[in-house]
């Protein structure tokens, strides 16, 4: 299963980040439309996100509702919830179904996978979040015992749209490759 977080306050964009659009297509729609060719598939909405909520109506998106209280604790809540999933954040617009393929194949359902990209493949204009050099990307696999990173190739997961600037970067990549 495939579980998109989509229940954050969005504090640094300062709306909700799902449904803004990026190539005229809000990122929650980006993410699901990748995440389906591989897998079942669960939004995860919190009441800090009613507009998400709408969409997912809207488009016949099935969702749950987390308590919302951090991310944290919602991926306690989910774990509880389904057992071990695959995780994404709603706002990574470039994520691909090989992507997702790929964190499945090496989960073994038991250890969390953090997906990680070397800090060489991430482009110049992005500052991603990173530690022992990679950069920590949006797509996780969360089990119960553990956790090791896991190496991803796409270059494009490094950017994570959290503030105006990201977003504006991520229209105008979707010009440049297309999509």
């Amino acid at each position: 299963m495939i579980v998109i977080m989509a229940g954050g306050r969005s504090s640094r964009m300062g709306r909700e980040k799902p449904v803004l659009r990026v190539a005229g297509v809000p990122m929650l729609l980006r993410v699901y439309g990748e995440a389906e060719k591989v897998d079942e598939i669960i939004v995860a909405l919190s009441r800090n996100t009613p507009r998400t909520r709408e969409l997912c109506l809207r488009e016949g998106v099935p969702f749950m509702e987390t308590p919302g209280k951090g991310y944290v604790e919602d991926i306690i809540y989910l774990l509880r919830e389904f057992g071990p999933f695959v995780g994404v954040s709603a706002d990574l617009p470039f994520v691909r179904a090989g992507d997702f393929q790929a964190i499945e194949r090496a989960f073994d359902w038991k250890t969390s996978l953090t997906g990680v990209l070397p800090l060489r493949l991430v482009p110049r204009d992005l500052k991603p979040v990173t530690y022992g050099g990679y950069a920590i990307v949006g797509l996780n696999a969360v089990g119960t015992e553990g956790e090791e990173f896991f190496e991803l190739s796409n270059p494009l997961l490094a950017l994570n749209v959290n503030t105006p600037e990201e977003l504006n970067l991520a229209e105008r990549i979707a010009r440049l490759v297309g999509k």
